[in-house]
């Protein structure tokens, strides 16, 4: 019984201590001239679609929730959104050339279209950010809609 008490302080000693490493945040209040959202003006069903279940994790601003001041939640969180980032960052959508703006609409389509996005461990806790069939069928179209604009 001793060894499963010190186990123990050594694990509450271990989460208290990993409470001291900061995470670098990923929030900016500016809008850059190049956002997905300037540049194309959707319709707000697109624009409300993908600022729900997209830019979280796709832009300079993410919305955080409570548990991310706990790690390692918030190295978790970190991971995900530079991750995501490093693939599509929806805030510099405008400087992207002509064939990688085709290029990453026909993976946002294809993501959506086989539920690779948003991630189920992202719609766990943002049940709000959970595509339905209606969502899926709109933002597809509005995708190929784009896609057939770009020269």
């Amino acid at each position: 019984m001793k060894i499963f008490k010190i186990i123990a302080w050594l694990f509450l000693f271990a989460f208290v201590a990993i409470q001291f490493f900061p995470t670098e945040r990923n929030q900016n209040s500016v809008v850059p001239n190049t956002d997905f959202l300037l540049v194309n003006n959707p319709p707000q069903n697109i624009s409300a679609i993908l600022q729900e279940s997209c830019y979280d994790c796709h832009s300079n601003n993410t919305g955080y929730p409570w548990y991310n001041k706990i790690q390692p939640a918030a190295w978790f969180l970190e991971d995900h959104v530079k991750h995501g980032k490093g693939e599509l960052n929806f805030n510099t959508w405008d400087e992207l050339s002509d064939r990688r703006k085709r290029s990453k609409l026909k993976a946002i389509i294809n993501q959506v279209k086989d539920a690779e996005m948003p991630l189920y461990s992202y719609t766990l806790m943002h049940r709000n950010a959970i595509l339905s069939d209606s969502d899926k069928s709109t933002l597809e179209n509005y995708m190929y809609s784009l896609i057939d604009t770009i020269e």
